[in-house]
């Protein structure tokens, strides 16, 4: 994730007045983040917490929580390839996600790590590493990777004591606001940030394109999928295909930082459709649900997840994942895609930037050569990654996506500058997150039916209970969507056998969460727009229009969401309770539409007695004027 928030410096505080701040509060902290550690790798011990903040945060948790982290925040020993740097320091940043040992159910911790090697041919084996780590309930990765970037380099100046320093600062935020920018103050800096939304949110209506593709609309937004699939780029709709229907995917690369980038990008392809399948930005076989993995039968399906590995055992382990992608250079700083010899596969010829041209991208024009490679690797398959790492998929999947020629040719190449190198790839990120969160948006549209929303038409009663939303059936949905067609959108980027997709969704993990998530805010929508109906009809004009029937079916109406709002007042709404008065002036001008005999019968009920005796003494007449009904 390369792209980081704004930071606005502040003018000078200094390290001594940040130490002077008094000890963070608990349970403010905790709204943000459970622990920052310092790990650090020892070489006799292996990896050990070296320091953290609150000092139990991990030893609290149990089931090994503290050796859990730690062996997620370095890269895997048995990585195959290690980055060679000339400069004596080299900083990494990733993330991984681990299952959280104090949860009662199936919850995971979100680690962000600041990690450091550094060379020095006077320390034991020549050098060093440490990991600073962020680990939250939340996976806000924008915001904790920007403030890495002040904790990591502040613990290697001035110690571990800087974990309680910016703790402190974390501690005064605001509460989170998910789905909504905020600015966060730590020392003399401030973090502009726009937080995901929340998990319950079900993000805006699938018949509905959001205006504004820079907000996010599901995690990991502050994805770069341009850098980290560069060189899969015709392959990214496929990708996009497997993340919908909740395949299993391992994605292996060189370094922590490629594949948790990669993984987060996956994640990230779907927006805004909930993405319920479990994923691994970071794996180890450390991780506890390595054993369970490892120990599937040959022939036994493979779990719907997304794992981020570096280790190449797991090419082994794990062969029965149907689904691999490569991604990643060994060299960090070579990832661009360019022809030998030096030549742009842009316009420009002194560095300015041009078109990146198809055939440069993921798959060449066809010649001999290239169809003896492609053969080669399919028949070598994943196992090929063992002798050099290239980037490349692997999937028995039959996509009916293709590939969007439009949109790639509107990528752009930075040429040979690598001054505008960040900035081009910045921009054909934007021009990528734009098309999926439209293909995605598309894609869904056709399940909008299911989750319209209704109002009362004009001159009649917001007193009835509202229609409930159309039943789905999910056979009647396909054999409806096969006669109406894909929509101009899909239907010229989709294969004839487009149905199948929607059918792979409907039985994958992904579909049942996401539309259980969308119909319960509809229905809640719905229930919303019915009462501002209730709160804004002008009820004596309504009943002066109706049967003596339907008059005492609006008083029971009307008395019954009235007891349902006095329920709520209770709670101490300002809203509730200013509904509650609109509510018992309805009732008793309901009550007062009715016959005297139905009036007496109606005062029998003593609750109703009281009710309709509260009711009266604020009850406006047709005038304005209080009404005074004898009882």
């Amino acid at each position: 994730m390369n792209r980081i928030p704004s930071v606005s410096l502040r003018g000078g505080a200094d390290a001594d007045a940040v130490a002077a701040s008094p000890p963070p509060d608990p349970a403010a902290l905790a709204r943000w983040a459970r622990a920052f550690c310092v790990i650090r790798f020892d070489l006799e011990r292996g990896q050990l917490v070296e320091a953290c903040f609150p000092p139990d945060a991990l030893a609290a948790a149990g089931g090994g929580l503290d050796r859990l982290v730690a062996f997620s925040s370095f890269p895997d020993s048995m990585s195959h390839h290690l980055p060679r740097h000339r400069s004596s320091v080299h900083d990494s940043l990733f993330s991984f996600r681990v299952p959280d040992p104090s949860s009662p159910r199936r919850a995971f911790l979100y680690g962000f790590v600041f990690n450091r090697q550094r060379q020095d041919e006077r320390l034991p084996r020549g050098g060093e590493q440490k990991s600073v780590v962020i680990l939250s309930h939340a996976p806000y990765s924008s915001l904790f990777r920007l403030l890495l970037q002040i904790l990591g380099p502040l613990c290697f100046d001035v110690g571990p004591s800087a974990l309680a320093m910016v703790a402190s600062h974390v501690a005064a935020w605001p509460a989170p606001a998910p789905g909504k920018p905020m600015e966060l103050p730590i020392g003399s800096a401030a973090l502009r940030v726009h937080l995901p939304p929340a998990a319950d949110d079900p993000g805006p209506p699938p018949a509905l394109l959001p205006a504004n593709p820079s907000v996010p609309y599901g995690l990991f937004h502050d994805a770069n999928l341009f850098a980290a699939f560069r060189g899969l780029l015709l392959h990214l709709w496929t990708l996009w295909e497997l993340t919908v229907v909740g395949e299993p995917v391992l994605v292996v690369a060189p370094s922590p930082a490629q594949c948790s980038e990669g993984v987060a990008g996956l994640v990230s392809l779907v927006a805004p459709l909930l993405y319920s399948v479990d994923f691994r930005p970071y794996f180890t076989i450390h991780d506890p649900d390595f054993a369970r993995l490892n120990a599937l039968a040959e022939g036994e399906v493979f779990p719907p997840m997304v794992l981020g590995v570096t280790n190449l055992f797991f090419l082994k382990s794990l062969k029965s994942i149907p689904n691999v992608v490569s991604v990643g250079s060994p060299n960090p700083n070579s990832t661009r895609v360019l022809p030998v010899g030096g030549q742009t596969p842009g316009n420009g010829t002194n560095g300015t930037p041009g078109k990146l041209k198809l055939d440069k991208l993921a798959i060449n024009k066809f010649s001999p050569t290239s169809l003896l490679n492609s053969i080669k690797l399919r028949r070598e398959g994943p196992l090929s990654l063992m002798t050099e790492h290239k980037e490349a998929l692997w999937s028995t999947y039959a996509p009916t996506t293709k590939p969007d020629t439009s949109v790639l040719n509107r990528l752009v190449d930075a040429g040979v500058s690598p001054r505008i190198e960040e900035s081009m790839s910045v921009v054909n990120n934007e021009i990528l997150r734009r098309h999926f969160l439209e293909l995605t948006t598309n894609f869904l549209a056709p399940f909008g039916p299911y989750l319209r929303t209704t109002t009362p038409s004009e001159g009649t009663s917001p007193f009835v209970d509202p229609p409930l939303l159309p039943p789905f059936h999910a056979d009647e949905f396909v054999n409806g969507l096969a006669v109406r067609g894909p929509g101009k959108f899909l239907s010229k980027r989709m294969r004839s056998n487009w149905l199948d997709l929607y059918r792979r969704f409907l039985e994958g993990p992904n579909f049942m969460p996401w539309f259980r998530q969308r119909r319960a805010a509809a229905e809640q929508e719905q229930q919303k727009l019915w009462r501002q109906a209730r709160m804004n009809v002008d009820i004596e004009k309504l009943v002066s229009k109706m049967s003596e029937l339907e008059r005492i079916d609006s008083f029971n109406a009307v008395e019954r969401y009235l007891l349902r709002e006095m329920e709520n007042s209770g709670r101490g709404s300002a809203d509730s309770i200013a509904a509650c008065q609109k509510l018992k002036g309805d009732l008793q001008a309901a009550f007062s539409a009715l016959p005297k005999d139905m009036q007496q019968l109606l005062l029998s009920n003593p609750k109703r007695a009281v009710l309709l005796q509260g009711s009266q003494e604020k009850a406006p007449g047709a005038n304005g004027i209080v009404t005074q009904t004898s009882l």
